[in-house]
């Protein structure tokens, strides 16, 4: 402490210069109007770039909690649209209001990711504490990820749509006409689209999206464009090559959707014996 006081006695005249200078420019700005304006306008300049640039490391460091509450709300508002947008019956009856919502969607964050392997998985930071359950579709903005496997109370085990076993009910927008897309374990940018019949007409640049027919994913979510198109060498069938909406080597928030009516609708199938892709 001695120290200091000796210290800050031996800079006692500059001290004093500093103190008058200040008081000096108190008094002229606080008396003359041209000066004092100048003086302020240029302090708040000066105090707005400070706190612009202090808005900008903050933003920047809390990036990935808006990302994740932003993806939280938009599944909040995809299950609301999706009830919004149900198809009133030519018949009018009383429905149960449970039946007016049919899907329910969940975010994730991607922890773990794949691609350069023929059976692709990956990892979500989210598990059965928060509501995800095995069968669910997985999604983002550009198009299918894939399907839930296997769920832990934190997190998730996702099988990619880049994934040989996994085959994603598909059909071709423009004419309806019904697939099966299906990696084939080469490109993680294409798949196959099986199953279309040869005397069907299928152009390049076709888009391929859900087909709706199972119980997994709602109808019309983007899988790709047909890139390819060739007679294949099974005599039924057409050799399609889909070029995929979404990049896998990028994902990074996710959506997954739940159908409510899914396990009614896989009773129904078992009492007729029919096969839910």
């Amino acid at each position: 402490m001695q120290r200091i006081l000796l210290f800050l006695y031996s800079i006692r005249a500059f001290l004093l210069f500093i103190s008058l200078e200040a008081a000096a420019i108190w008094l002229i700005v606080s008396y003359n109007s041209p000066q004092g304006a100048v003086f302020f306008n240029s302090s708040n300049n000066f105090i707005g770039k400070f706190l612009n640039a202090k808005e900008g490391v903050t933003t920047y460091f809390t990036l990935g909690k808006t990302n994740q509450n932003l993806a939280e709300k938009n599944a909040q508002l995809m299950t609301q649209l999706t009830s919004s947008l149900l198809e009133q019956d030519s018949v009018t009856f009383d429905v149960d209001s449970s039946m007016l919502k049919t899907y329910e969607f969940k975010s994730a964050k991607v922890i773990n990711n794949s691609i350069n392997l023929r059976t692709n998985h990956i990892t979500l930071n989210k598990g059965a504490n928060d509501g995800i359950k095995e069968g669910m579709g997985v999604f983002n903005d550009q198009g299918i990820v894939g399907r839930v496997k296997g769920v832990s109370k934190n997190f998730a085990s996702v099988i990619s749509l880049l994934h040989t076993d996994l085959l994603i009910s598909s059909k071709i927008k423009s004419t309806n006409v019904i697939g099966s897309t299906q990696w084939d374990g080469k490109s993680s940018q294409k798949a196959k689209l099986r199953y279309v019949p040869r005397h069907v007409t299928v152009s390049k640049g076709d888009t391929v999206v859900t087909s709706g027919y199972n119980a997994v994913f709602p109808e019309g979510i983007l899988i790709g464009t047909i890139d390819e198109i060739a007679k294949g060498t099974e005599t039924n069938y057409l050799d399609i090559t889909i070029k995929l909406a979404t990049n896998f080597s990028t994902l990074t928030y996710v959506y997954l959707v739940e159908n409510n009516l899914e396990a009614e609708l896989d009773s129904l199938q078992k009492i007729t014996k029919t096969i839910n892709e």
